[in-house]
């Protein structure tokens, strides 16, 4: 059977509707009203910057560099890179080619690829407004910060007092952890305590959403306007602040503790998970937003050359990101762990003053003047003597102080603003970096959000008619849902729906995408159409990595997330009040299903859609039966929708999804079909009745 053709080269397209049209003779002379004209980018930078900004996000600053140091520096970079190749870029190449081809949102490229699939379309746009709802208060925080930072002191820089006491949770934990946990976030003990909305954050998320929606008032037209800035301008704050942490002291111990190569961490499947897991949330797979962007693109765009020249990008901004974090921490590390050395040397000099001591057991270091020695000196002293002097000294670790805080928020709202606070001119450094932090967000935030709109306006025409009114009751309905996240307990919600809400729906998601692609549509096929919309065939390498490895890998990053699920029960992170230190707990019974909610709500499009198809397509069987049983010589009117039940819009779609034909292919080629259908099926009654 001859391959049908994808889409004509241009922005319109030949509805399911036209072609039962066209097949009508009767009306034939009314001729076919096409659809208006798809959007499309105003040129190939602001498609480049929307994909980049999408793809570049807050995981590159405060996810990879923590994964980087925690399993084995150099090593995990060594297995980032070879899962990238192997999996990340044939699965991003994917979903750009697919977009591309078939210039439709997320529903209608697998509706595209076969009608039962489409559930996957509304499994990925469920998954990005879970991501969205959490995304945004993120982004919130960020607003709250970056307006604290337009003074001097910072306000994080020292603990509050009370009657000339200073506060004794900021005293027992630190200014910034103390201004995070209790001044932004007025934290409770545990996810069990909801606490009252948090009026200044409320206010902050109402914001944000109000940035979005101006932001994507006009669809892409205005959203690629603002990604100028917003995916610029992350990068220049990150050379700034590379440039001034290099010339820190302490940096290059920072940066030599990311690098440092642990080769036996390859032997760990947990590393292998969580490294997959990184490549498949850096690239935005599963979301839709990158079909959704390249949908808007002409068909002739080599989408092939972006896909690795996107990937390579966001590695490259993974990296910098890293130096610039860890140049930063050691810095910070570093003056930590002077502060300790102080504070144990001055222990000593008590003691050696107040009675006899061995001068032997003291350090070959100043007493009177601590900081000219350096830390080596101490620690090498510590672990030789430490133990045979009194007072309870304590080793200052520069590693211990480099592991303290260096993942998601407790990286960039404690540990890195804290950095700030020791830098000349801390307010102008904060305000940069929490610009920087927004941007990242909204450059985001704008992809999800097309993630959502994009198939709901392709495959709705009254939803794509008022556009306008369907993103700004997104936004509101967002907001109203979001500020369950602005309540004094709602950063552990923001925890629950980051770690679990979004990462085992989207990878099933993927699994299905690579599944339809190389399985059910066909790898071979697949790159028949990318060869004609390219005239030119990608490497055959991609239909085994699609066929075998992307599948075999994602089918075992989901058993693996599957296991650690079942056999080690979720936890959170909590602030204890009295304690002023962080805490494990396990997640209630409650939670726990309200977790199972959303990853059974996320998933279940794709069955149903299954479902559905199924029977529709039953029905229509039963519709053609009868229909073929009585006499055919009786006269149809024009069907106006693809659910027409007249036998001969019943016997066309049957026909063409038996046969894998696209519903929306060129008319004549439906012409073509259907004429030669009776030879095919061996229904020769039909033969009248098809020549209307």
């Amino acid at each position: 059977m001859e391959k049908p053709p994808l889409p004509n080269d241009d922005y319109t397209s030949v509805t399911p509707e036209t072609q039962l049209d066209s097949l009508a003779g009767e009306d034939g002379q009314e001729g076919v009203v096409e659809p208006p004209a798809r959007d499309g980018w105003d040129s190939k930078l602001e498609y480049f910057l929307a994909q980049v900004g999408f793809s570049v996000g807050l995981g590159n600053v405060w996810r990879f560099p923590y994964l980087c140091h925690q399993n084995g520096g150099g090593a995990f970079l060594l297995l980032y890179v070879l899962l990238m190749i192997l999996v990340g870029i044939p699965l991003f190449f994917l979903e750009l080619a697919a977009g591309q081809s078939i210039r439709q949102g997320s529903i209608g490229v697998w509706k595209h690829i076969s009608p039962k699939l489409a559930g996957i379309g509304y499994s990925s746009c469920v998954v990005c407004f879970f991501v969205a709802l959490y995304y945004n208060v993120i982004i919130g925080w960020s607003l709250f910060y970056l307006g604290n930072s337009f003074q001097y002191p910072l306000p994080w820089n020292e603990c509050p007092e009370h009657g000339n006491i200073t506060v004794k949770e900021c005293a027992a934990s630190s200014p910034t952890t103390y201004f995070w946990f209790r001044k932004a976030l007025n934290i409770t003990d545990s996810i069990e305590q909801t606490g009252e909305f948090n009026p200044v954050i409320t206010c902050c998320l109402l914001a944000a959403w109000t940035i979005v929606c101006l932001g994507m008032f006009k669809g892409i037209k205005s959203s690629a306007k603002v990604m100028y800035f917003s995916s610029v301008f992350p990068y220049v704050v990150l050379l700034c602040f590379l440039i001034r942490g290099l010339m820190l002291e302490g940096a290059a111990e920072g940066i030599k503790y990311m690098f440092y190569p642990k080769l036996e961490i390859w032997g760990e499947v947990q590393v292998w998970r969580q490294a997959a897991t990184q490549v498949f949330f850096a690239l935005g797979l599963g979301f839709g937003s990158v079909i959704a962007y390249s949908s808007y693109n002409p068909r002739s765009n080599n989408c092939h050359r972006d896909a690795l020249t996107v990937s390579t990008i966001n590695f490259l901004t993974s990296v910098l990101a890293t130096l610039v974090v860890f140049a930063v921490l050691g810095f910070r590390a570093r003056e930590v762990a002077m502060r300790c050395v102080t504070h144990n040397l001055e222990k000593l000099s008590e003691q050696f003053s107040g009675g006899p001591l061995d001068r032997d057991l003291l350090p070959v270091i100043n007493i009177s003047d601590p900081s000219s020695g350096p830390l080596e000196a101490y620690r090498d002293w510590f672990k030789d003597h430490g133990a045979n002097v009194p007072g309870n000294l304590t080793d200052c670790s520069l590693e211990n102080e480099m592991n303290k805080g260096v993942e998601g928020t407790g990286l960039a709202f404690i540990a890195f603003t804290e950095a700030m606070t020791l830098f000349p001119g801390s307010p102008f450094w904060s305000a940069l970096f929490f610009l920087m932090l927004l941007n990242l967000g909204l450059s985001t935030m704008f992809g999800t959000m097309e993630g959502i709109l994009t198939p709901l306006t392709d495959n709705f025409k009254v939803l794509k008619r008022h556009k306008t009114i369907l993103t700004v009751c997104s936004c509101i309905i967002g907001f109203l849902i979001g500020m369950l996240f602005t309540q004094r307990c709602g950063n552990y919600f923001v925890m629950m729906f980051d770690d679990y809400s979004a990462t085992l729906p989207l990878i099933i998601v993927v699994v299905f995408e690579c599944f339809s692609v190389s399985w059910v549509y066909g790898a071979d096929r697949f790159l028949d159409d990318i060869e004609k919309m390219l005239h030119w065939r990608p490497p055959v390498v991609y239909k085994y990595l699609w066929k075998y490895v992307c599948l075999l890998a994602m089918l075992g990053l989901l058993g693996a997330s599957l296991l650690k699920m079942c056999f080690k029960r979720p936890t959170y992170t909590a602030w204890n009040r009295e304690k002023a230190s962080e805490e494990t707990l396990d997640y209630p019974d409650w939670a726990l299903g309200v977790l199972a909610v959303l990853i059974i709500f996320a998933t279940l499009p794709v069955p149903l859609g299954y479902i559905h198809s199924t029977l529709r397509n039953r029905a229509r069987r039963n519709s053609i039966g009868s229909g073929l049983g009585t006499d055919m010589g009786g006269v149809y009117t024009k069907c106006s929708t693809v659910e027409c039940d007249t036998p001969v819009a019943a016997l066309l779609d049957e026909h063409l999804e038996r046969n894998r034909i696209p519903k929306d292919s060129p008319s004549p080629l439906a012409e073509e079909n259907l004429r030669l259908l009776p030879q095919r099926e061996g229904a020769e009654d039909v033969e009248d009745s098809t020549s209307v």
